[in-house]
This record gives C-alpha cells, sequence and structure tokens, in this order.
C-alpha cells in the first residue's frame, strides 16, 4: 500500500487543538478525507474520519488495522504538514495578493473519478 497523494488544509484558530484537515489517495485508486491533526498533550496526533452515532459517540469509519500502517500514515501524512508549515512561514514573511488568499481560503475538492 502507498499513499499516493496528500492534501493538508491547515486550520488557522490556535485557540483550540485542530492544526489541520487530510485527504489521502491511496495507490491511486482510493480516497480519503477527515482525517484530522491534533495537538493533544504528547504531540501531533492522527484522528481518523468518524462518525456520531445516535447515543452521541463517535465511531471511526476507517481507520489503519496495525501499528506498521498507521506509522507509515503518520510519517507521510506529517511530512506534508510540516512541509506546509515551513512553506506557510516563509510566505508570511512576504506580501500576499488577495487573490492568492481567497484561492487558499476555498474548500478543497476530491481528486475526478477514475474513468
Amino acid at each position: 500500500m502507498n499513499i499516493t497523494d496528500v492534501r493538508v488544509s491547515m486550520v488557522e484558530d490556535k485557540t483550540k487543538k485542530l492544526r489541520a484537515f487530510v485527504s489521502i489517495v491511496i495507490d491511486g485508486c482510493f480516497f480519503v478525507q477527515d482525517i484530522k491533526i491534533i495537538e493533544g498533550e504528547k504531540g501531533l496526533f492522527l484522528s481518523m474520519p468518524s462518525k456520531r452515532r445516535r447515543d452521541g459517540t463517535f465511531k471511526d469509519v476507517a481507520h489503519p488495522i496495525n501499528t506498521e500502517t498507521r506509522k507509515m500514515m503518520e510519517d507521510v501524512i506529517f511530512a506534508k504538514y510540516h512541509e506546509q508549515q515551513a512553506a506557510k512561514g516563509s510566505a508570511s514573511s512576504k506580501e500576499t495578493e488577495p487573490a492568492a488568499e481567497a484561492e487558499a481560503a476555498k474548500p478543497e475538492e476530491p481528486p475526478p473519478p477514475m474513468a
């Protein structure tokens, strides 16, 4: 299994623990969205996509089933997250055009369906 695409949408509100939303493509043919990067007491961790049950609890709808797969996902996703943080840091020292800011604020779209 290979993660062939990672898209990170940074969250600007630093008062909350949510740092980013992530979407991944696995082997160029399986799309997973709504993975969250959370700042916890021991550092960053991934929160897998979940849904709320009738009783108010949450249940993961997709998740790795072994430690090796989770580690591989974390390595790839956190590398992309840190890359975007570094790029954002260097970009924040430069002036940005309003059109570029508006483009960055658009919600991400899933990749087109495979034909």
